[in-house]
């Protein structure tokens, strides 16, 4: 069920009380402070155990070493958690505004669904082996399918509550097809396992320069939106009546998350409740205003992706449980008490 903004929160305007402007300010802060120390224990712990020496000079000093190599692995590793962390938390946010859900994720869309349909589809019937393949099959079957769930949303005059349920039954119909072909190849299942459940592990140089570029437009994009989407937070005729254009703001909304979450996906995989629970959590403390809430989303987003893969090497030790089934596990619980916490307020 979609739910509007409540009216209290409509009623704030651009402007907040100089007080409350400067705890944002600090809360980002201290927030860009613990994505940094968190990024640092991405580098320092993992499922092999490295000293603080090997870790200094594997970061500074190149000899080829297995602690050099480690630990080298690691920081692509964390760089791609970074870029597909704050991807998925914007994409989370826009999708929220966009929907007037905020229980809504990039999954709402089918994004998800269409990445990893294309990736299976190139796996089974066109031979492609490698990731750097999969990267482009995943990011243009999201987009495909964006485009798809516009169309049938109404395009030009699509409507929130027509793009979520044209997006529900695609991913539906999507995930049907995936697990067909996967079922009837086994082969496919193999290359497949890991990546649909998503996972950090497989990050290189070279999947990060193919996605960086889509990653820093979309995120470029969806700044651009914090405006015109809340004036649209306050309704449509409010909307129109500020100057703001509902086609072009929900087109380029949807432009946008479906680049930021195609592209993280197509690089990790589908990554579940990120872009729900962070943007969720960062409102009640910045309230509805997006120019506070994007920021927020796209700093602690990477914190609990990269906190969760952190987590998945410690319990596993000396395997690792994947970055999707922490973040699953630990979303799981989290969503049910946001349901039933909206319910409990609305009775």
């Amino acid at each position: 069920m979609l739910v509007d903004s409540p009216p209290e929160q409509r009623a704030e305007t651009s402007s907040a009380p100089p007080t409350r402007r400067a705890l944002r300010a600090f809360g980002l802060l201290l927030a860009a402070a613990i994505l940094v120390l968190v990024a640092l224990a991405s580098i320092a712990i993992g499922a092999k155990e490295l000293s603080l020496g090997q870790v200094w000079h594997g970061l500074f000093e190149d000899s080829g070493s297995y602690g050099d190599v480690v630990v080298a692995e690691r920081l692509s590793r964390t760089v791609l958690g970074l870029l597909a962390g704050a991807a998925l938390g914007l994409s989370g946010a826009v999708l929220q505004a966009l929907t007037r859900n905020p229980l809504a994720d990039p999954g709402l869309l089918g994004i998800n669904a269409g990445a990893s349909a294309a990736v299976v589809t190139a796996i089974t019937y066109l031979g492609v082996t490698s990731l750097s393949g999969y990267v482009w099959f995943a990011f243009f079957g999201a987009a495909a399918v964006g485009a798809l769930v516009w169309f049938l949303g109404g395009g030009r005059g699509a409507t929130p509550v027509r793009l979520a349920l044209a997006g529900t039954a695609l991913t539906a119909a999507l995930y049907g097809y995936l697990q067909a072909v996967m079922i009837m190849d086994d082969a496919a299942l193999g290359k497949m396992r890991f990546w649909t459940v998503g996972s950090l592990s497989s990050a290189t140089d070279s999947t990060i320069s193919q996605v960086l570029p889509f990653l820093l437009a979309g995120t470029v994009l969806a700044l651009a939106l914090a405006r015109p989407l809340n004036a649209m937070a306050m309704g449509d005729d409010t909307a129109k009546a500020l100057g703001a254009n509902l086609n072009r703001t929900r087109a380029l909304s949807m432009l946008a998350a479906t680049v930021l979450c195609g592209a993280a996906t197509a690089a990790c995989g589908p990554i579940v409740f990120v872009g729900l629970m962070v943007p969720h959590a960062v409102r009640s403390f910045t309230g509805p205003d997006l120019r506070w809430i994007l920021p927020y989303a796209a700093i602690l987003s990477p914190v609990l992706l990269l906190g969760a893969d952190v987590l998945g090497r410690i319990v596993a030790r000396p395997a690792e449980l994947q970055v999707g089934i922490v973040t699953a596990i630990l979303g799981g619980p989290v969503f049910i008490f946001l349901v039933r916490r909206r319910r409990t307020a609305q009775l």
